[in-house]
């Protein structure tokens, strides 16, 4: 089984790869593809060793082969239909998002309880009332979900997802939310990461003031 880390390496591996074959190039070493994504190209082998033996040494790997390879093992082979929940700030930015589709995602609708938010608006994705969620998730055979709601409403969203049968929710909402164990949820918390960052790079500008002295 492929850990939650690997799995997230592979997808930057995927869109880094994207690029360089939009770019021309054909072959990619993994010291190359390394220095591109900051990971060690030991580690970017041992990843790619979960998926078969495809590299050749002194040459390294085809892009167009290895895209096709990482599509299949993320399962974005075929076009993901996504929904959002939730046409606030964060939602309406991931609505204005263009980058989803070349990574296989396709978000289909956006629901939201405020009316205003599904008026005027200017989305190409239609925003509907909350009311309709479960028979478009059913009708549509939706698997995934994306919560961008206030934390006091997250549970609630993600009881009507999982009733509604969605597998797997991304969570924007700075709350986690109880799902059963067949559900996935992985979490975004922008002002955890940023606090994250500011962690480290505090500690970097202390350890830089203690060698001047």
């Amino acid at each position: 089984m492929i850990s939650k880390q690997a799995i997230a390496r592979l997808s930057i591996y995927k869109r880094s790869l994207q690029l360089l074959r939009e770019s021309g190039v054909e072959q990619v070493s993994s010291q190359t593809l390394g220095r591109i994504v900051g990971i060690n190209p030991a580690q970017i082998r041992k990843d790619l060793a979960y998926l078969g033996s495809f590299g050749v040494k002194k040459v390294g790997y085809n892009t167009d082969r290895l895209v096709a390879i990482l599509s299949q093992a993320l399962g974005v082979t075929e076009v993901q239909k996504v929904i959002l929940v939730g046409a606030g700030n964060i939602g309406r930015a991931l609505l204005s998002y263009k980058g989803f589709a070349k990574q296989g995602i396709n978000i289909v609708a956006a629901f939201d309880i405020d009316p205003a938010k599904r008026h005027g608006e200017g989305f190409s994705i239609p925003v509907y009332p909350l009311d309709k969620m479960r028979d478009f998730i059913r009708k549509s055979q939706i698997r995934i979900a994306v919560i961008a709601v206030p934390a006091q409403s997250a549970q609630e969203v993600a009881d009507n997802l999982v009733s509604a049968g969605i597998r797997g929710i991304l969570n924007f909402a700075p709350i986690a939310v109880s799902v059963p164990p067949e559900v996935i949820v992985s979490y975004v918390n922008l002002a955890t990461e940023l606090e994250r960052l500011v962690y480290f790079v505090s500690a970097t500008d202390i350890r830089k003031t203690e060698v001047r002295r």
